[in-house]
């Protein structure tokens, strides 16, 4: 079978999108349709496929790798990390978002390496690409999980949480909202964003990769972030 067939099984593209991440898909068009760096490429790679694009919403992360999985959408684009390698065929990341912590005022963490000690609590959106990563890399630190980012920092501030995890172009703005805190510096990772398919589909697979490797390299990226105006990402090496 071949990459087409494969990627697009009913003659359209299904293009799974992660209406979590506020960086990659904006709010939708007074239409209805879906705007932002993710719904562009995956337009780009309906129209060199030569097939109608039909997009699939999911709330969070983790659901769209499901979708994935489950074959609900044949694309989708999301964190690429190693527990979702095994039912999904990444490519390389088109995208990298930095992801640090935010602490509230009067904190006495005052760096990433403060932050993984016992009795540390950490807020986190469950599921997450970054959630996945702090859960293989913390040692000490507690995490709660809840689903979604703007859940994430209600359970922060009700709970009085040590930590808020999250990506940082976010973070930020949660800061101006919460006086005295602190958004730490650096980065404990970066959310490297890629498209997958479902890991069966080998000749689609390739296909999907060649083309991320190309909207990379011919300025695509970078004329998509800057198009959106979105702040705090970069074209991943």
């Amino acid at each position: 079978m071949d990459a087409k067939q494969e990627l697009t099984p009913g003659g359209k593209l299904r293009v799974g999108l992660n209406y979590g991440n506020f960086l990659l898909v904006l709010k939708d068009a007074p239409d209805g349709s879906p705007r932002g760096i993710a719904p562009d490429i995956g337009r780009e790679l309906g129209k060199r496929l030569g097939v109608p694009v039909e997009f699939v919403k999911f709330k969070q992360a983790g659901q769209l790798a499901d979708g994935v999985r489950d074959e609900k959408c044949d694309v989708g684009f999301l964190g690429a990390e190693p527990q979702r390698a095994d039912e999904i065929a990444f490519t390389k990341a088109y995208l990298e978002i930095p992801v640090t912590f935010l602490v509230a005022a009067g904190s006495k963490i005052s760096t990433i390496a403060d932050v993984d000690r016992r009795g540390v609590r950490i807020s986190v959106s469950a599921r997450s690409a970054y959630d996945l990563y702090l859960s293989r890399t913390l040692k000490n630190a507690e995490l709660l999980r809840v689903e979604g980012i703007d859940a994430s920092y209600e359970l922060f501030v009700r709970e009085k949480l040590d930590v808020l995890a999250g990506l940082k172009p976010r973070l930020v703005s949660d800061a101006e909202k919460l006086p005295g805190s602190r958004v730490l510096d650096g980065q404990v990772t970066g959310v490297q964003q890629a498209a997958g398919t479902k890991k069966t589909k080998a000749a689609g697979a390739h296909y999907l990769s060649e083309f991320i490797d190309d909207i990379k390299r011919s300025g695509l990226v970078a004329q998509t972030i800057e198009k959106h105006g979105v702040r705090g990402v970069r074209v991943a090496p």
